[in-house]
């Protein structure tokens, strides 16, 4: 038993060094915190049977495992999101500080990329987050998703392409989005519907994922009033209190919102010229077990 413990002990190492990294990479592929974990489980069966003696990085190959087990459940997670009732939503996490400060690690795990992420195919998106966010090389990058380095250069082409059409064009500063989301906040509590429609850009949207376990508009909601309209009109029905409160998700600025001091969802935005555009609530119990501890992550 020592001998076996002995030998495993490098692997072991190896990988708990570089698993806030796996994480990330499986994160940004999958949108799922919960299929992320599953996805390293996966991997750490797989690393502990390698000969590490024939490995020359075992970094880039853990990278290279992480990347395939993520592709595969990349691909029965389209399933289940056929069959999901209402918008689908990436899973938020409470992350912390140091994620905010890093400009392109903020920006990488951000709602606003996750959701156009959303929009690209499984071998596009793995090729995508490795070379844009985690600058893997081609080659290395071909290895792990299977295919040539030449057809790999032009998915990267195309991807890149893609998101550059749908990404946010503008850059907002975490000071513009949270005095936004404090303005919403405050005339919410308040029950101030102009202060509300002051801070939505006429053709806001408001998506809300409550997966079946709780209530959500099955459809985007667009428009100031319409979107204003609902969230009184839920709020008026509500018996207990709802109050809500800043905090970091994915690295950046978001509402957490209570109702008679329980977790009730959380509330994230895309601001343009200082309005909000897009309206993101989080009210899915089963994607909310990140936001009360912080997650680590990483691109190194």
């Amino acid at each position: 038993m020592r001998d076996h413990d002995r030998v495993a002990d490098p692997a072991t190492e190896t990988f708990v060094a570089h698993r806030n990294l796996l994480f990330t990479v499986a994160y940004e592929m999958l949108g799922s915190a919960a299929d992320a974990e599953d996805v390293l489980q996966e991997t750490w069966l797989r690393w502990v049977d390698v000969d590490l003696d024939r490995v020359r990085d075992q970094r880039a190959y853990l990278v290279r495992i992480t990347t395939r087990q993520a592709l595969n459940r990349l691909r029965t997670m389209q399933r289940r999101k056929e069959a999901y009732v209402g918008p689908w939503l990436p899973e938020p996490m409470l992350t912390a500080p140091d994620v905010a400060e890093d400009v392109e690690l903020a920006e990488s795990v951000s709602l606003a990329l996750m959701l156009v992420l959303e929009t690209l195919s499984p071998t596009e998106r793995a090729v995508f987050v490795l070379r844009e966010v985690f600058d893997v090389g081609y080659d290395e990058i071909a290895a792990a998703v299977d295919k040539t380095t030449a057809a790999v250069r032009q998915i990267a082409h195309r991807a890149r392409r893609h998101v550059d059409a749908r990404r946010p064009r503008e850059v907002v500063s975490p000071s513009e989005t949270r005095a936004a989301l404090l303005s919403f906040q405050h005339a919410l509590e308040t029950g101030d519907l102009q202060g509300v429609l002051d801070v939505l850009a006429p053709d806001v949207v408001l998506v809300s994922d409550g997966g079946g376990h709780k209530q959500a508009a099955l459809r985007p909601v667009v428009g100031a009033e319409k979107v204003a309209r609902l969230f009184f009109g839920i709020l008026g029905k509500l018996e207990g209190a709802f109050t809500a409160e800043p905090t970091l998700v994915n690295g950046n600025t978001a509402l957490v919102a209570h109702l008679d001091g329980e977790l009730d969802g959380i509330m994230t935005v895309h601001l343009e010229g200082g309005l909000i555009t897009g309206l993101y609530y989080m009210r899915n119990p089963e994607k909310l077990t990140r936001v009360e501890s912080v997650t680590p992550l990483t691109l190194h």
